[in-house]
């Protein structure tokens, strides 16, 4: 004889996880232009290229056994990149490594038609691993557009100092939380003609919620992770430096469309230490608000 409760407990179960994985994607509806406004890729410096939109940055890193790709933007984004990828000369297929600076869909909504396409394996910090796999629905603060992207699963779940190799390449993860539970930066050196340089892509903490950090249940540690990570960016060691937007690091401002090669342009240590202490003062005025 069938238990009824039993059945009905069942249905109940199997319904909710029909509705869960039927879920469509809600990739919310920008009003910043720039973020889809197409962008003429240049080489960075040595083997690293710039294939990103106006403003949400991505980064091709090229190697002798294949090629690493830094965030994709939004998802519309991905021929764009694609595009981008064989202006320059180089082939999507190619692509072997997927990595992103945040969980956030301006910057992974393209990953998993990119991973499909390419067959790429994506690595992430292990703290964002729940929310690429669950398309941005477990974020503190995006999730209540539910899936803002399509979910994506993460094949390597990195932590604090982990390596990245391919080829040549070397890239160092560093765990920058804050901004989501497991925002990343990159230190890695690259070499041009003429010499080596180190170069570090951050991902800015940015402070994106209204609310108290007390008051946000999802993600009890924020406030402990915004100081760590304020704390953590005055300490790296680099000689160019990047961001997930290309606004954070004016972009703009230091190079035009066309512009000849000059990595030097990305050098500037007290425009990074400016913009990391203006980020630490909306902290502590933030803070000063939680009392």
């Amino acid at each position: 004889m069938i238990n009824s409760k039993l059945l009905l407990v069942t249905l109940v179960v199997i319904s909710a996880a029909n509705l869960s994985f039927a879920q469509k994607v809600n990739e919310p509806q920008s009003r910043n232009l720039q973020w889809s406004q197409p962008y003429p890729p240049f080489r960075i410096v040595g083997n690293l290229y710039y294939v990103g939109t106006y403003d949400l940055a991505c980064y091709l890193i090229v190697t002798r056994e294949g090629n690493i790709l830094i965030n994709t933007g939004l998802a519309a984004s991905a021929s764009l990149i694609s595009d981008n990828i064989k202006t320059l000369g180089f082939k999507m297929s190619d692509t072997k490594i997927l990595l992103t600076t945040q969980a956030h869909y301006d910057h992974v909504a393209a990953l998993a038609a990119i991973k499909q396409q390419t067959g790429a394996r994506l690595m992430a910090d292990a703290s964002d691993a729940t929310a690429l796999e669950d398309g941005g629905s477990s974020d503190y603060e995006l999730g209540k557009y539910g899936k803002s992207f399509e979910p994506i699963h993460v094949d390597r779940r990195l932590q604090n100092g982990d390596t990245i190799k391919l080829g040549d390449m070397r890239l160092v993860m560093l765990h920058h939380p804050g901004h989501t539970k497991g925002s990343a930066s990159y230190l890695f050196d690259v070499k041009d003609e003429r010499k080596k340089y180190r170069v570090f892509i951050v991902n800015m903490p940015s402070i994106i919620t209204e609310r108290k950090f007390s008051e946000i249940q999802a993600y009890p540690d924020i406030a402990k992770d915004y100081a760590y990570t304020l704390d953590a960016l005055k300490k790296v060691s680099f000689d160019l430096w990047l961001s997930s937007h290309a606004s954070q690091f004016g972009l703009h401002t230091k190079r035009k469309a066309g512009d000849a090669y000059n990595p030097e342009v990305f050098s500037d240590r007290k425009e990074y230490e400016k913009s990391v202490a203006d980020l630490e003062a909306q902290y502590r005025k933030k803070m000063e608000a939680e009392q």
